[in-house]
């Protein structure tokens, strides 16, 4: 009998014998994870999905997503996460709430282990998306919840009428620049180069917003305060002239690390730690997939991380039944 899913981690989600062994467990539920498992449901695998927080990931965050198809007018993160959930929610999909530690080949099994428990199954996807990258700099990791965020979506109603900043210039810092303007009094946009790399549209509406400033080919070299940040110091990366900016709050953006570090011995990564796989997504190890964030690739969007678990699952289906 397999238990529904739940937005929320329970201390213990326990229906599937994990004496047993599985056909397959798909690590993370972000859009990739979610539409695997749609997927590999649908074939009548014997399937788990482990999750350490909530469902969705950090698509789950975001405010409005406005390129995903089917929704001319956009939707919210949260929501279109939840319309994924309820679809795989039908097939009675089994859940694991925990962290996964290690992912290892043994006798031409998979073993996972979540929490010090160990699932078996005959073919893993690893679907952990990444992480908000950090700056590396003085007073970032002291005044983080302080003043330092890293979610918009999460924070922005704190700041309102208040003077924050946006750290980048692509995507992800533009579309959160655009939803602080519905709170802050006044946004500064730094980024490094002269230009956005954020879509046009994106940066044609930033840049037409009388809130949103920018400070251009300039970086973040230290963030200051006493007990929340009172100002940055700024540094331009052409004359390394530096100049402090008064404000109430930081909000970074400058890409994501990939939360591969339980297969860093098992499969090959790139240089940043992202797991790189064919166009089926097998990685380099049999019987392993990826998809989603967590991968090599040019594009990290949801729409790309579906089609990507979509990819996985029946490549995982056809691996289990050759």
């Amino acid at each position: 009998m397999s238990t529904q899913i739940k937005t929320r981690p329970k201390p213990q989600t326990k229906k599937t014998d994990k004496n047993k062994t599985l056909d397959l467990i798909i690590i993370g539920g972000g859009p990739a994870g979610l539409t695997a498992a749609l997927y590999a449901s649908r074939a009548r695998l014997k399937v788990v999905l482990v999750e350490k927080m909530i469902l969705g990931g950090m698509a789950s965050t975001a405010f409005s997503i406005e390129n995903y198809t089917g929704f001319p007018e956009g939707i919210s993160g949260m929501e279109l996460c939840q319309r994924i959930e309820k679809q795989v929610r039908r097939l009675g999909l089994d859940i694991v709430w925990g962290n996964t530690t290690s992912v290892k080949k043994k006798k031409g099994q998979s073993e996972v282990v979540v929490d010090n428990k160990t699932l078996v199954s005959k073919a893993v996807i690893i679907a952990s998306g990444s992480e908000a990258a950090k700056l590396g700099i003085a007073g970032e990791d002291e005044f983080r919840g302080r003043g330092v965020s890293y979610c918009a979506t999460c924070d922005g109603p704190f700041y309102k009428d208040k003077n924050v900043m946006v750290v980048g210039g692509g995507n992800s810092a533009i579309e959160e620049a655009l939803f602080l303007a519905r709170y802050a009094k006044k946004i500064s946009v730094v980024h490094r180069r002269d230009e956005l790399r954020a879509d046009k549209i994106l940066a044609e509406r930033a840049l037409a917003n009388p809130k949103i400033y920018f400070f251009w080919h300039a970086l973040v070299s230290q963030v200051l305060g006493e007990d929340k940040v009172r100002e940055v110091m700024l540094e331009d990366v052409q004359t390394r002239k530096k100049l402090k900016v008064p404000i109430d709050g930081i909000f970074i953006y400058i890409g994501s690390k990939p939360n591969s570090e339980m297969v860093k011995s098992l499969v090959k990564l790139d240089k940043k730690g992202f797991i790189i796989t064919d166009d089926n997504m097998n990685t380099s190890t049999s019987g392993i997939f990826a998809a989603g964030d967590v991968r090599k690739k040019s594009l990290r969007q949801v729409v790309t991380a579906a089609a990507d678990g979509a990819i996985a699952a029946e490549s995982a289906r056809k691996y289990i039944e050759g």
